[in-house]
């Protein structure tokens, strides 16, 4: 008669890997959302307006914590502060300690001394008693994993602010050069490519809202690169049928400084041209 074998204390692997690559995929779309969000909105864009493809969420968090060295200097960093913080916080939840466990190293003796003190104040002691309710292993994720997702949060925002900035000033900007030519009349900005001196009509055309938003921008609807600064148009994106383009920022900008940013919707009919080039045209040569 066999016997039945006697159950193994071995973790199911397969499960462990499964739940490991959830969390990860978790963190790596919250970081991608994040970075998004903080894009767009320097270019007062609302992202859940843009319907952007779910994998772009996934795939951006690579850009945050290995787009350069800095970037991934930055991850490092963000790595270690948050194990100390993670520590830190899990030892204010911890009962104080009367003395000290041997075999410490001086960073763990510093740390320890440091959580006592704070768990003489009222504030600490609220907290450890809040998390009494929760058993200890569920208290400690929810430590790890909110951490986590702060120091996540604050370095997509950085990153996505950077790059926004980096793209919206037109010597650092790698978002392409554009023209959009569309059909007599169905803008109320443009020029006509014989005339570019002259302003269309608005006889047709009503105006809700700042006036002078318009008047200014009809006087720089082309690029042009003999001024100083240039005026450049890019295209920010390209979405659902419509067109996102902003003109460039000059050099060294204000902090608070935002680049206009037009919101074309694209042809029914199929009537317009769309040109990107990395780079603006040079002069023909005679």
């Amino acid at each position: 008669m066999s016997q039945t074998p006697p159950p193994t204390n071995n973790p199911n692997i397969l499960g462990t890997l499964v739940s490991l690559l959830g969390i990860l995929a978790v963190f790596l779309y919250f970081t991608g959302w994040i970075y998004r969000w903080a894009y767009f909105s320097f270019f007062q864009l609302e992202i859940t307006t843009l319907d952007l493809p779910l994998e772009s969420f996934f795939i951006i968090p690579f850009q945050v914590f290995l787009g350069s060295f800095w970037a991934f200097g930055k991850t490092v960093l963000a790595a270690v502060v948050t194990v100390f913080l993670i520590q830190v916080t899990i030892g204010l939840l911890e009962p104080p300690r009367r003395q000290f466990v041997g075999n410490l190293n001086r960073l763990q003796s510093r740390l320890i001394r440091f959580t006592q003190k704070l768990h003489r104040s009222g504030i600490v002691r609220k907290i450890r008693s809040f998390a009494d309710l929760f058993p200890q292993p569920l208290r400690y994720e929810i430590v790890i994993v909110v951490w986590i997702l702060i120091v996540l949060f604050w370095l997509a925002r950085w990153q996505g602010i950077t790059d926004a900035r980096q793209d919206a000033i037109n010597d650092t900007s790698s978002l392409p050069v554009i023209t959009l030519v569309t059909p007599k009349d169905q803008l109320a900005l443009g020029r006509k490519p014989n005339d570019l001196l002259t302003n269309p009509p608005l006889k047709d055309f009503h105006i809700i809202g700042d006036s002078g938003l318009l008047e200014n921008l009809r006087r720089q609807e082309t690029t042009d690169t003999t001024i100083n600064p240039p005026r450049v148009w890019r295209l920010l994106i390209e979405r659902n049928g419509w067109i996102y383009l902003f003109k460039t920022l000059p050099p060294n900008p204000a902090p608070d400084e935002r680049p206009y940013v037009l919101v074309i919707r694209e042809s029914d009919g199929g009537d317009q041209l769309l040109i990107l080039s990395p780079e603006t045209s040079k002069p023909a040569s005679k």
